[in-house]
């Protein structure tokens, strides 16, 4: 155990170790600061999903209902949230998404 603790101490150990936090996921998620309008204080919450789409419309409607959207800039700013929280990989399902339900509320 002792020699395990002084291997860790070495400047490669140090650099992998930094490598590690730099490369770490983090599952905390917050609003960006320059959102001023009807979600500034909305909470964030991270989900896994096996069907992307279905659960981020979902969770649009459930944002549409529960702010309220009551004009086009407070669709934009709530389409630019979900940009900003999620990895890049989600943003044509959230496009999608979005669009899909701006054909059903006739938006």
């Amino acid at each position: 155990m002792e020699a395990m603790e002084k291997h860790a101490d070495t400047p490669n150990e140090k650099q992998k170790s930094a490598q590690r936090l730099k490369n770490r996921i983090s599952f905390s998620a917050k609003i960006p600061n320059d959102v001023h309008g009807a979600f500034a204080h909305s909470l964030c919450a991270v989900r896994y999903s096996d069907n992307p789409f279905v659960d981020i419309r979902n969770s649009i409607l459930e944002m549409i209902d529960n702010v309220g959207v009551h004009d086009w800039d407070e669709m934009e700013e709530l389409v630019y949230c979900y940009i900003a929280l999620n990895s890049p990989e989600l943003h044509g399902i959230i496009c999608q998404a979005f669009l899909s339900v701006c054909l059903d509320l006739s938006l």
